[in-house]
């Protein structure tokens, strides 16, 4: 029988794995606009849930994806989707809504990012939300789903542009006083969410869905611009208050070095998940974080160019390189109207073979 570590706060079949269309998948085969009544007409956000429910089971049902064609639920958020803009239109930034793509955050480009938390529970941005949830609430009694929420120095980004990044040296002071403000805003935009639908972040990675216990996932998007030590003065002390607070915590990296902060990150005892970017190496992960949930993203972009048995073996070593079925998920987040469904069709097979694969070595 195999031995393999165990987090009690992350419980799911072996190896689960999940799939996100861009926007434009979803705009070229399924006729889905995301204009702004997408995110915010009840009506319509209900019926596009529901459409595009229906169309992953007529393409990938046999893999049980699809399982809510059938039902009208009141998703408050594009839990199909992967977009993080909400935060920053609260805080005052501009947000483009267009049919065939994510609702692009225009930088505010603000001289600094000095931040009341209380107002932007008081923008136009978070009265669209309210109204969205009161009126889904009303007419169906209860809620889902959730808004991808971003992540503290995303956000910072939104607001500032790139003189964030220099602030981290001729202004520490003030931009530690301003991640905190952000993160206030942060903590209580999604405390509210949860304590409505039950979830927080299955908007920032569907994978977590596949989770028992809902996690709450922070964005790290922007981290493969600082370094390590700057993440540790800065951004690090915020996420260790959020691990004790919220469990399952997880963190989101889609860069493709999310090795580099596998010694800090280990320094986050409750770390429960760690959405690992296109060309993290898992094994230094793994060594750092024994007891850390692996999401492993595969690469949406060159998903086409694989020969099938490529993208099998590809799969297969990242599998073999987290090195423990219990700790680890597959995922393909991004993908473009480009794919074809049978290179989808391989992830969810390949995935399922290597499940039945590691529930043998674990029960012999």
């Amino acid at each position: 029988m195999a031995l393999y570590n165990k987090n009690p706060f992350i419980k799911s079949e072996l190896l689960p794995v999940d799939v996100v269309f861009h926007p434009s998948w979803w705009y070229k085969h399924a006729g889905i606009s995301f204009d702004e009544d997408f995110f915010y007409h009840p009506l319509k956000r209900v019926e596009s849930e529901q459409r595009m429910e229906k169309e992953l089971y007529e393409r990938f049902g046999r893999y049980g994806i699809g399982v809510n064609r059938n039902k009208s639920l009141p998703v408050i958020g594009a839990v199909h989707n992967a977009a993080g803009y909400i935060i920053s239109e609260m805080l005052g930034c501009s947000v483009v809504y267009t049919g065939d793509s994510a609702p692009q955050v225009i930088a505010a480009e603000r001289d600094d990012i000095k931040i009341i938390p209380e107002d932007a529970f008081k923008s136009p941005a978070y009265k669209k939300v309210l109204n969205l949830m009161e009126t889904l609430k009303k007419k169906y009694g209860y809620l889902q789903g959730d808004i991808n929420w971003g992540g503290i120095l995303n956000i910072a980004l939104d607001l500032k542009g790139q003189n964030v990044l220099t602030d981290l040296f001729i202004n520490p002071r003030e931009t530690k006083i301003q991640f905190r403000n952000i993160s206030e805003v942060i903590e209580k935009f999604v405390s509210g969410i949860a304590l409505e639908t039950g979830t927080s972040s299955v908007s920032v990675n569907r994978n977590v869905r596949n989770i028992d216990a809902p996690v709450f996932l922070h964005s790290e998007c922007s981290h493969t611009m600082i370094s390590t030590e700057h993440y540790e003065e800065f951004l690090l002390p915020i996420d260790l208050e959020w691990s004790k607070k919220y469990r399952p915590f997880g963190i989101h990296y889609c860069g493709n070095d999310p090795h580099r902060y596998a010694e800090t990150f280990g320094k986050i005892k409750n770390l429960d998940f760690l959405d690992v970017g296109w060309g993290g190496d898992l094994k230094i992960l793994r060594s750092h974080l024994p007891n850390t949930f692996l999401n492993i993203r595969l690469d949406p972009v060159n998903l086409n160019n694989y020969k099938e048995e490529e993208l099998e073996s590809t799969i297969t070593r990242l599998v073999e390189d987290s090195n423990n079925p219990y700790l680890t998920g597959i995922c393909c987040i991004n993908i473009d109207d480009k794919i074809e469904d049978k290179n989808v069709s391989t992830i969810f097979r390949v995935v399922e073979e290597l499940r039945l694969k590691a529930d043998k070595r674990i029960k012999e």
